[in-house]
């Protein structure tokens, strides 16, 4: 694997050796430019998704929300109305870590 290293080492050195000699030298600092620059836009994009996922998730939660009022409004509502009717009887309570019903097996 040193080898293998070495190797591009070398090739890389000899490349920038040539482009140097032909007046073509890269400007590190532009490189590094462009690479933030690509980076930037990425991150701008990754961000741009997170807040989009973040609004429909809380659109999300505030419908499961109202959903789960209205839903218990309605519960109370009705056990309001069966406690006035008299011709309706309550079940007994099930038993903490009893199943209210048999498997058919």
């Amino acid at each position: 694997m040193r080898l293998c290293t070495l190797h591009l080492g070398e090739e890389f050195e000899g490349r920038l050796k040539a482009l140097r000699e032909a007046g073509e030298a890269p400007d590190p600092r532009t490189a590094q430019t462009e690479r933030l620059k690509a980076q930037v836009a990425e991150l701008k994009e990754r961000l741009a998704k997170r807040g989009k996922a973040l609004a429909e998730l809380t659109a999300f939660k505030t419908l499961a929300v109202s959903r789960l009022t209205a839903q218990h409004e309605e519960i109370e509502r009705l056990r309001e109305q069966a406690a006035q009717d008299a011709n309706v009887r309550r079940l007994p309570a099930a038993r903490s870590g009893t199943a209210t019903y048999r498997s058919c097996r």
